[in-house]
């Protein structure tokens, strides 16, 4: 059985670094408009909320960030931090939540329902 010599094993071991073809980014028409609801993959009781509803429930926002296609409003109270992402359903219509995320202060996850709760107790 015949050895690879130094020359042999560094043409080898460069082949195996060849650029494999990867899938190209997805663009604006492979997304989706709207992400999936709930931070689990599941609705949450917040799905369908619209601004002045999560205002009503749990006060004014702690951050209330506007974007051309959605619109975040962040809750928190010390003992858990809610961001909601809130999206137009269609054209001209009003944003509602599509998206809700949840975590403890120390950046533990959470389950958003339970954070809601703990935000609506003041």
């Amino acid at each position: 059985m015949r050895r690879a010599s130094g020359p042999g094993l560094l043409i080898m071991a460069l082949s195996a670094c060849a650029a494999v073809p990867s899938a190209p980014p997805p663009t604006a028409a492979t997304r989706p408009a709207v992400p999936m609801a709930g931070a689990y993959g599941k609705p949450t009781m917040l799905t369908g909320m619209d601004a002045r509803r999560l205002i009503q429930m749990f006060g004014t926002p702690r951050l209330d960030i506007r974007d051309p296609h959605v619109r975040k409003l962040q809750f928190a109270n010390g003992r858990c931090i809610l961001d909601t992402y809130l999206y137009a359903p269609a054209k001209g219509k009003e944003p509602v939540v599509s998206y809700a995320d949840s975590r403890q202060p120390s950046g533990m996850e959470m389950d958003p329902a339970a954070c809601a709760a703990l935000l609506a107790a003041k």
